[in-house]
C-alpha cells in the first residue's frame, strides 16, 4: 500500500483521515523523498538527451546537402541567357517591366507604412489617455481605502493580529518538531527491531547467527526459538486496488489471510482474543470505552487491504492502520518494521512502543462482547 501511494503520489482522502498526525508526518516525509528522487532522475535523463542531440547535430553537419548542376546533351553545364532564347522578350522590355513592377510595389509599401504609422500614433494617444484615467482611478481608490482602514483600525485589532501571527509561527514550529521526532522514531524503531531479530526477513539472520569457537551454536542457545519457514501464498484471485464491498473483504480474508494464519495464536492455532471482524471505528471505541489504558483490539479494515489496531489510552483512543497488501505486516506511516505474521506484529509491540511520543504498549486484549462473535463470517 505504501509503495502504491509513493508511485501515484496520491493518497485517498478517506484513507488519510484514518491516519493520526504522526502517521501523516511520516507519510508526507516519504512522499517528499520520492519527489526529490524523481527530480534527480529526470535531471539525469535530460543530460543524456542533450548529449544525444549534440551527437545527432554533428552527424547531420557531416552529411550536409550539395548542389548538382543541370547539364545539356553535350555533357556541359546548361546555361540560359535571358532575351536570347527563342520566344524570349527583348532585354530592354524585360528590364522596363521589372522596374515598373518594382516602382509600383515600392509605392504600395510606402503607403502602407505611412498608414500604419498614423494608426499607431492614434492608438498610442488613446492608450495614453486610458492609462492616465486608470492611474487616477487607482490613486483615488487607494486614498479612499487608506482612509477607511485608518478609521477602522484600533489597538485591539492590532493585538489580535499579532496574536494570530504568534500562533501561526508556533504551529509551524510544532509541525517541524513533530516531523523531526517522527523521523528519529522511524530510525530508532528500525535499529531496535533489527537488534531483536523481529523484522520479517531478518529473523533467521539474527536468531541463528550466534557463533562460538568458530562453529554455529544456535541449538545450544535456549533463549532463541526456531523460526518456521514461511510458505508462499498462492493467490487464486485478482483483488481490486482497494476494498469495494464487504463480500470482497471476506473473500480476501479467506483466500489470502487464512493461509497466513492471520488472527490466530501462534502456538495453539485458536482465534486470538484481540482479533475482531469487520467492525467500524465507533464500534471499536465502544468496546474499549470502559477498559484500562493499554487495552487494544485488531479489526479488519474497510479502507485498505489490511487491519486497524484500535488502542485505549488515558484520554481517548488511537487507531493505527496495518498494511497487509504485500507479503508482510507493518503499520502504515508509523512503524518501519516488517513482520511475517499479524501475531508477530502484536507480540513485538507488547515489548516495544508503537511511537516514542505516545508510548503505546499493547497490554490487555479486548475480546468479544456479543454472540455469535463479530468475526464469525470470516471463518464460516
Amino acid at each position: 500500500m505504501l509503495q502504491q501511494i509513493l508511485r501515484d503520489m496520491y493518497i485517498d482522502p478517506d484513507l488519510l483521515s484514518e491516519l493520526n498526525e504522526e502517521q501523516k508526518q511520516i507519510l508526507f516525509y516519504k512522499m517528499r523523498e520520492e519527489q526529490i528522487r524523481r527530480w534527480v532522475e529526470w535531471d539525469r535523463n535530460l543530460d543524456k538527451e542533450e548529449s544525444k542531440m549534440k551527437i545527432k547535430a554533428k552527424f547531420q553537419h557531416n552529411n550536409s546537402k550539395h548542389i548538382d548542376w543541370l547539364r545539356g546533351v553535350d555533357g556541359e553545364v546548361w546555361v540560359w541567357i535571358m532575351g536570347e532564347a527563342q520566344g524570349d522578350k527583348p532585354y530592354e522590355q524585360i528590364c522596363e517591366e521589372l522596374m515598373t513592377g518594382r516602382a509600383r510595389y515600392q509605392a504600395q509599401k510606402e503607403a502602407e507604412e505611412q498608414w500604419k504609422r498614423q494608426d499607431e500614433e492614434r492608438k498610442k494617444g488613446e492608450e495614453q489617455i486610458r492609462q492616465r484615467e486608470e492611474l487616477r482611478a487607482k490613486e483615488l481608490y487607494l486614498s479612499l481605502k487608506r482612509a477607511q482602514l485608518q478609521s477602522q483600525r484600533n489597538e485591539n485589532d492590532e493585538q489580535e493580529w499579532q496574536e494570530q501571527l504568534r500562533k501561526s509561527k508556533a504551529a509551524d514550529e510544532e509541525r517541524k518538531h513533530k516531523a523531526r521526532r517522527a523521523r528519529a522514531e522511524y530510525h530508532r524503531q528500525s535499529l531496535r527491531a533489527i537488534q531483536k531479530g523481529k523484522v520479517a526477513g531478518l529473523s533467521n539472520l539474527f536468531q541463528n547467527a550466534n557463533f562460538s569457537n568458530g562453529q554455529e551454536s544456535s541449538q545450544d542457545n535456549s533463549s532463541l526459538s526456531p523460526v518456521k519457514p514461511q510458505v508462499p501464498v498462492q493467490k487464486v484471485w485478482e483483488r481490486p486496488a482497494r476494498p469495494i464491498s464487504k463480500d470482497v473483504i471476506v473473500r480476501w480474508f479467506k483466500e489470502e489471510q487464512l493461509p497466513r494464519r492471520a488472527g490466530l495464536e501462534k502456538d495453539s492455532g485458536q482465534i486470538a482474543a484481540w482479533f475482531h471482524g469487520i467492525i467500524s471505528r465507533e464500534s471499536a471505541e465502544k468496546l474499549l470505552m470502559n477498559m484500562s489504558e493499554g487495552s487494544f483490539l485488531v479489526r479488519v479494515s474497510e479502507k485498505i487491504w489490511g487491519y486497524a489496531l484500535s488502542y485505549r489510552h488515558q484520554t481517548g483512543f488511537k487507531h493505527f492502520l496495518v498494511d497487509a497488501s504485500g507479503d508482510y505486516y507493518s503499520f502504515l506511516g508509523v512503524d518501519p518494521n516488517r513482520h511475517g505474521t499479524l501475531t508477530d506484529l502484536i507480540d513485538f509491540h507488547k515489548e516495544e512502543v508503537i511511537t516514542s511520543s505516545g508510548g503505546e504498549l499493547l497490554v490487555e486484549p479486548c475480546g468479544q462482547a456479543q454472540t455469535p462473535p463479530d468475526f464469525s463470517i470470516l471463518f464460516e
